[in-house]
């Protein structure tokens, strides 16, 4: 179990910067996630992380060890790779023992070594089966127990579950989580799943364009984005434009074109002014259909509906642009065709951000 430390981390390609100056802590035991969008740098940082990129300028530590120029194999991380990288022409025990091999490790402890991995991903007695005989989610196991044995301080992940269908992704997170927290490993996870994060991760980081967009916690990071993008990239939101009314503590009572709408600040260094120009973020299953007593509430017309089983989603037209609304296992259905409706939303579910 070891900490991992990015220090001002750049790298480029050719006139490509890929990581612009990035930052960041991972506690011991924790399992961090990098997140964002195709091209926005993540895969690189954990590239550097493993050894496989060296950075331009800037550092990596495990613990206090500098290893930004240290080769892969000497940093006692292991990775799993999207693709399993697996060699088909060996059996699932000689892919999972081949890193002890190269190690030089004795036959009889390289045994034992790759039963107990087969043991922790639930592979018991696999040993001598060939891969192409394992299906897509055993071979993710396979690929786990491979870099499990080496008894590796760090696991590192680039997007493992996205070969796998929606029931096997649901289940294999239960087991990474599991195999990092029982084993004692601090693990870097890499993904553009959001749900997937969102289920997962201890912390997590939003990258975008090769810097940090917000670290938090899953509940942090959906609850309370500093920033447009992040507040759009995590779940769905409705992003209104509205212009300050007045400030009090943490909240801002915000002139909207339905009507003024007060809501809350997550960024501490940001104190808007009266007459600044604002987006409020109001996430899908904050509004509401039935009104309650106070403010916040804004007239429109439900103009279509989709029926998914455990939630419905609304689409209502109002002055301030069309909302979604989201209700979860709702007993009555609203009625589309422009049926007039109140929306109303409670004022610490909406967050008010830099335009």
């Amino acid at each position: 179990m070891e900490a991992i430390r990015a220090v001002n981390v750049v790298k480029s390609f050719g006139a490509v910067r890929a990581l612009d100056g990035i930052s960041l802590e991972v506690a011991p035991g924790e399992l961090f996630f990098l997140l964002g969008a195709s091209g926005c740098g993540k895969t690189t940082l954990l590239r550097c992380i493993a050894g496989l990129e060296t950075p331009t300028s800037g550092g990596i530590f495990f613990g206090e060890k500098d290893v930004t120029t240290m080769p892969p194999h000497k940093r006692e991380a292991a990775m799993v790779f999207q693709s399993y990288a697996l060699w088909p022409h060996l059996t699932v025990g000689q892919n999972i023992a081949f890193g002890l091999e190269e190690r030089k490790v004795p036959k009889a402890e390289i045994k034992k070594r790759v039963e107990e991995a087969l043991e922790m991903v639930q592979l018991p007695g696999f040993g001598g089966r060939s891969i192409d005989q394992m299906s897509g989610g055993q071979q993710q196991r396979v690929s786990l127990a491979r870099a499990l044995v080496v008894k590796p301080k760090c696991l590192l992940l680039d997007e493992p579950l996205s070969n796998l269908d929606a029931q096997l992704r649901v289940e294999m997170r239960r087991e990474i989580r599991r195999i990092v927290k029982e084993n004692g490993l601090t693990g870097i996870y890499v993904t553009h799943d959001q749900e997937e994060a969102l289920a997962m991760a201890d912390r997590m980081a939003v990258l975008s364009r090769g810097t940090i967009g917000q670290v938090g916690t899953p509940e942090e990071i959906y609850r309370s984005p500093r920033t447009t993008y992040v507040a759009h990239f995590i779940g769905e939101t409705n992003l209104t434009p509205g212009e300050v009314i007045e400030t009090r503590d943490a909240f801002c009572m915000v002139r909207t074109p339905a009507g003024p709408i007060v809501g809350r600040l997550t960024d501490p260094g940001w104190q808007p002014t009266p007459g600044e120009q604002v987006k409020l973020s109001i996430r899908p299953e904050a509004w509401r259909l039935t009104p309650l007593p106070g403010d916040n509430i804004i007239p429109g017309q439900l103009s279509e509906r989709s029926y998914l089983g455990q939630r419905i989603q609304y689409w209502v037209e109002t002055q301030a642009g069309r909302q979604q609304i989201v209700e979860m296992n709702p007993h009555q259905l609203h009625e589309p065709g422009n049926t007039p409706v109140n929306l109303h939303v409670r004022h610490d579910d909406v967050v008010i951000l830099k335009s």
